[in-house]
């Protein structure tokens, strides 16, 4: 017997509180009984943006929020600027010139966080620049971009809006909506919101509804101010994913249950100690800055392909992590600490790191970079102001 452990950046392991609600026989997405459903998991998400604003409901991949904050805010010829740092950056790029827009690119070295002072010094260059297009969590390279610094030069363009796909950051970081500005922010349900994959979410600003207005890119199941109109009546536009939404309201009861910073100081704490471990390890990490609470990125050792690091966890320890993308394929590999994890997921993939390199021939001792990461993490279960677990 082989026993599985999910240490990827998506999908991650789902509570099982999740799992039995979704369980239960189905209820018809039309019936008074979905009301209350709905409008529990509209709070909640609210409650999680950090907004007052509407967070639209979608059937989709996180993808599809994205597609969606493209063609209901922008027009055919409308200037873009995009901040392409990884695998996802590239992905904004080709959403916005599938739609007709101009987009222009920061290109931003993989492993590497954009400097905020570029995006204001093409913005100034620019006024007619209508969209700013950014990964809170690069996911590919395991970087964080300074989402509240780019929030605080762009809410200085009353035409230019920013759009921030946060599908890997939200729960792992602080992402304050409407204090900081942030226009539009994409999130999907199969990362820290410990869901299945299958629903994508939209917190939208009043300035960023009044660019819908204007907007004329083509648009159907992801119309926003349709989607909007259907969430005041605690509907969606088209039939309801109600099973993950009632997966849903438990993961968002289980999150309020923990408080919201203690989630963000969660996340922090297991990544320091996974990046801790891979240091003590003698490995590097592909991140050289700005690294990610929710994905740690390694590079893999010199002389060996970290597709195989990434298949050998999987095959013979039962741990699925992450290989590379894009042009970091075979060169990384990736370990996820999102959504459902706590202390002994980190110390289970630190371990089986170890067991693989050390079976690959890397000159490891074995419980280096667990003891290290046991050291860091003892603090999560030790109160020492109480003497007691």
């Amino acid at each position: 017997m082989l026993k599985r452990y999910l240490l990827a950046p998506g999908p991650t392991p789902v509570p099982a509180e999740a799992l039995l609600a979704m369980a239960m026989p189905i209820i018809h997405h039309r019936s008074p009984d979905f009301l209350p459903v709905l409008d529990a998991a509209k709070k909640g998400l609210q409650w999680l943006y950090q907004t007052k604003n509407d967070v639209l409901i979608i059937c989709s991949t996180g993808t599809g929020g994205m597609v969606g904050s493209v063609n209901n805010f922008f027009s055919p010829g409308d200037k873009a600027l995009v901040i392409n740092g990884g695998n996802f950056g590239e992905r904004w790029t080709k959403i916005c010139k599938a739609y007709g827009l101009a987009a222009e690119e920061i290109k931003v070295e993989w492993g590497y966080a954009v400097k905020p002072e570029d995006v204001e010094k093409a913005l100034k260059k620019d006024l007619s620049i209508k969209g700013v297009f950014v990964q809170a969590s690069e996911t590919s390279t395991g970087v964080y971009h300074d989402i509240k610094a780019l929030a605080s030069i762009v809410k200085k363009y009353e035409d230019t809006i920013l759009v921030v796909d946060a599908i890997s950051a939200l729960v792992a970081h602080d992402l304050k909506m409407d204090e900081w500005g942030i226009d539009v922010m994409i999130g999907g349900s199969q990362k820290g919101l410990m869901l299945p994959p299958g629903l994508a979410f939209v917190g939208v600003s009043e300035k960023a509804w009044r660019f819908a207005d204007k907007a004329e890119c083509p648009k159907f199941y992801f119309n926003f101010k349709k989607e909007r109109e259907a969430l005041y009546k605690n509907q969606t536009s088209f039939t309801s994913p109600v099973t993950l939404i009632i997966g849903l309201n438990e993961c968002l009861k289980l999150l309020q249950q923990e408080g919201l910073e203690n989630a963000f100081r969660r996340h922090e704490r297991l990544a320091a100690a996974t990046r801790a471990a891979v240091d003590a390890i003698g490995l590097e990490m592909f991140s050289k800055e700005s690294p990610s609470n929710a994905v740690t990125a390694i590079s893999a050792p010199a002389g060996m392909d970290g597709q195989e690091i990434y298949k050998n966890l999987r095959v013979k320890y039962g741990i699925t992590a992450a290989g590379g993308q894009g042009q970091a394929k075979g060169k990384i590999f990736r370990i996820a600490h999102l959504g459902y994890t706590d202390t002994f997921d980190v110390i289970i993939a630190i371990a089986g790191v170890e067991m693989v390199l050390k079976g690959m021939g890397y000159p490891v001792k074995l419980g280096t970079g667990v003891a290290v990461a046991q050291e860091m993490l003892l603090e999560g279960y030790w109160r020492k102001d109480e003497g007691s677990c």
